[in-house]
């Protein structure tokens, strides 16, 4: 009797977990999609501005199309062609349209629809980011943590000089800087041509990443090449997002640490490494993964003049040719993509802080 009893209260625990965790993956579908719909307001405003924006701007894509021994007539005849004699609204109504068909234009220069440039390109950048992202956080927590712990000691001043540095030099700089003395001075770094050296030959496309390409298909030569031309543009990028990174974990670091339950901890003789990475560091992940999110965004928007210092074929490089000649359907596409982006990368990062901490509440 008592064991028929124990059996029935253990498939009511067991009916109730299940439904707790379905009412909970419920939640976060309702959280996903409510912030997918709030996200789409923005886009459309970033849409906006840029159509405005990109036609503002200086410069005559029919001129340059035609060249500079073309008459008024055929530079007349190429710009009905693109429709740039009708006026901007009417413009502006038909790209709407196009984008919800799925469409995203044409680029001017290269002859190819936005979509297939973007899909080509796209993986070099995030490759880039990622890459120099992960640096930068390898680097960064670490020092964050010492300098919370150590406040006023050496590796503290050393953490804000280097956040200042990496807030105050533009990437341009870094990039040429470190192009001048480990490919001019010393020799070490390979001559900046993009994703791969000369003559060597491109892995088999897989994800677009060629370091995991290369290493599905077991191409360790390859690997090290890719390896080789991402190390200069990556520490570059990596320099940019240590300095937010390392001032955040500083800040929250030090906001946990002067707090009740760790000062509890501690009047339990608990050891420092539990206190530091088991109690603290865990409550200071919530506003460094919100920082991540946010300097992802940033890095992938720094790789603008990366990607052009280090000849890297990205979306970054390929914006601001295109925005050279005033390319408006490419350089539309480009800041679409990067908005879409910015909402994925922190909607993935709020999912995160939600699943993580149960603190956080998904209607707030």
């Amino acid at each position: 009797m008592i064991s028929s009893k124990n059996r029935v209260l253990r498939v009511k625990k067991g009916g109730l977990a299940g439904g707790a965790a379905l009412s909970k993956e419920r939640a976060v579908a309702r959280f996903i999609i409510k912030r997918l719909l709030a996200a789409l307001p923005n886009l459309a405003g970033v849409l906006l501005f840029t159509f405005v924006l990109a036609r503002a701007l200086p410069g005559d894509p029919a001129s340059y199309l035609a060249g500079p021994a073309a008459d008024p007539a055929a530079i007349e005849e190429i710009r009905r062609n693109l429709g740039l004699d009708r006026s901007v609204p009417e413009q502006l109504l038909l790209y709407v349209r196009d984008i919800a068909r799925g469409d995203w234009g044409t680029s001017w220069a290269t002859g190819q629809p936005i979509t297939t440039e973007i899909i080509t390109r796209l993986p070099a950048s995030l490759e880039l980011t990622i890459f120099g992202l992960l640096l930068a956080t390898l680097f960064a927590l670490p020092m964050g943590i010492i300098s919370a712990i150590r406040p006023g000691a050496a590796i503290d001043h050393f953490c804000r000089v280097l956040a200042t540095l990496g807030v105050s030099l533009p990437t341009f700089f870094t990039g040429l800087l470190l192009l001048y003395v480990f490919y001019y001075l010393l020799g070490w770094a390979p001559m900046p041509m993009g994703r791969l050296p000369a003559f060597a030959l491109s892995p088999e496309p897989l994800t677009g990443f060629y370091l995991l390409d290369s290493l599905f298909a077991a191409d360790g030569e390859t690997f090290c090449a890719a390896l080789s031309q991402l190390v200069l543009p990556g520490l570059t990028l990596a320099i940019f997002a240590t300095a937010p990174l390392a001032r955040m974990t500083r800040a929250a670091m030090l906001a946990v640490l002067s707090s009740d339950f760790i000062r509890t901890a501690r009047a339990f003789n608990l050891p420092d490494r539990q206190i530091v990475f088991g109690y603290a560091f865990r409550n200071a992940m919530g506003p460094v993964l919100t920082t991540l999110g946010m300097v992802f965004s940033f890095t992938l928007g720094a790789n603008v003049l990366v990607e052009k210092v280090f000849s890297w074929p990205g979306i970054g490089s390929f914006a601001l040719e295109a925005l050279l000649i005033s390319d408006y359907a490419a350089v539309q596409g480009f800041v679409l993509t990067m908005g879409m982006l910015y909402v994925l990368v922190n909607l993935a990062i709020d999912v995160i802080l939600v699943i993580s901490d149960p603190r956080i509440r998904m209607d707030a």
